[in-house]
């Protein structure tokens, strides 16, 4: 409704107008074939069904010719724009006839308009032309720069409809594909996370939360690639795309552009990270490495006397093993029990979970069954 009245307010006051809505017809000029009336100005208005244009072609053509068409002419226009004028019999360089050129319209309707001035020093039959609808194909006639869908396109007659690659769901705007990133929880003392499809473009109108949650005790550092790339504004602080940290009651960011942000010291065992993309762009995104420390370190522990401790390091923090063993000819004792070896465990408090047993020789069998014979030989002399 709101296009036929945008139609009707651009014909000039007198003018005849026709609306036509069927899929195709027939336009021709007053009492064609015979020769078409003085002073004469008619308007047709074409509207199909969205998803379809309006192809026109003429069958016959003969106005008055004047130094551009300033007589009698038909005119093609389309949502304000001038498509075509025409007028003569043959071409010149001030008149153009349409021939067998075929118009089509930008979108589902355009008019077409033919006036006739107050006088003709010939006789002529005026015009007959035909048009009709064509489908749109919407996923063949998009430019790169205004794609109908994000992933897969799927034209039929009247329309089109959009799907998504596996992993992707369809946004609400039926053409945009996202993805469903906000379950993953990271539980390991180190890892990796990155922006879907890293370092393929970054999913459009999607909001991802990764949770790093690790035991009370540990210490969270973040650090991004150099590669990073999310969609930033020259005036305007992240207003499209961004990433942003969570740890504890701090916040880090929002951060956007292709300089990563520096090493983040979190003093948090817990982090979330927020990303946020709107429904236009083509940048590569993100990926960060996290690692972690023990809160509280734990006194360099002293190797037994005979034994050796595994591994030996310069500092302790809370949940390192350390393992504890002999040099051979020794054996480990701990609370009177022999074992080939012994663990102890760096805790949050910054002390150790046990005390290092002592490693003592052992003897051999010769010497204990000789024992008892020094002895009593001592006793016989």
């Amino acid at each position: 409704m709101k296009r036929i009245q945008y139609l009707l307010s651009m014909v000039p006051a007198g003018a005849q107008v026709i609306c036509l809505s069927d899929m195709y017809g027939t336009i021709n000029s007053p009492n064609f074939p015979e020769p078409y009336p003085k002073e004469s100005e008619v308007r047709w208005n074409i509207s199909v069904p969205d998803g379809f244009q309006i192809r026109l072609y003429f069958l016959h053509f003969d106005l008055e010719p004047s130094y551009l068409c300033e007589y009698d002419y038909v005119k093609v226009e389309a949502n304000g724009e001038e498509l075509a004028v025409f007028c003569g019999r043959e071409d010149s360089d001030t008149e153009q006839v349409p021939g067998e050129q075929v118009i089509s319209s930008p979108r589902s309707s355009f008019s077409v308009s033919f006036r006739s001035d107050f006088s003709n020093e010939e006789r002529f039959l005026g015009f007959e032309s035909h048009y009709s609808a064509v489908d749109v194909d919407e996923c063949r006639d998009r430019n790169d720069e205004d794609l109908a869908c994000d992933h897969f396109c799927h034209n039929y007659i009247g329309g089109y409809y959009c799907s998504c690659r596996y992993g992707y769901l369809l946004h609400s705007d039926n053409r945009t594909c996202r993805v469903e990133c906000s379950d993953n929880v990271y539980m390991e003392r180190s890892g990796v996370l990155s922006s879907s499809d890293f370092p393929n473009p970054y999913p459009k109108s999607s909001d991802c939360l990764y949770h790093i949650e690790l035991e009370d005790g540990f210490l969270l550092s973040l650090e991004f690639d150099d590669t990073f790339d999310i969609e930033d504004h020259p005036d305007v602080t992240c207003p499209y795309d961004y990433v942003k940290i969570q740890a504890g009651e701090k916040e880090y960011g929002p951060f956007c552009g292709d300089r990563p942000p520096g090493k983040i010291q979190t003093e948090s065992n817990k982090v979330q990270v927020f990303f946020h993309s709107d429904n236009s762009g083509e940048n590569i995104g993100w990926r960060l490495s996290y690692t972690s420390s023990g809160r509280s370190q734990c006194p360099v522990p002293v190797k037994p006397l005979y034994g050796q401790l595994d591994p030996v390091q310069i500092q302790y923090s809370f949940k390192d093993h350390v393992l504890v063993s002999c040099d051979p000819g020794y054996r480990l004792i701990r609370d009177g029990e022999e074992l080939e070896h012994f663990q102890i465990e760096c805790q949050k408090d910054g002390s150790w979970n046990s005390f290092v047993p002592l490693c003592e020789k052992i003897e051999s069998r010769r010497s204990r069954r000789s024992l008892p014979s020094i002895l009593r030989n001592q006793i016989l002399y």
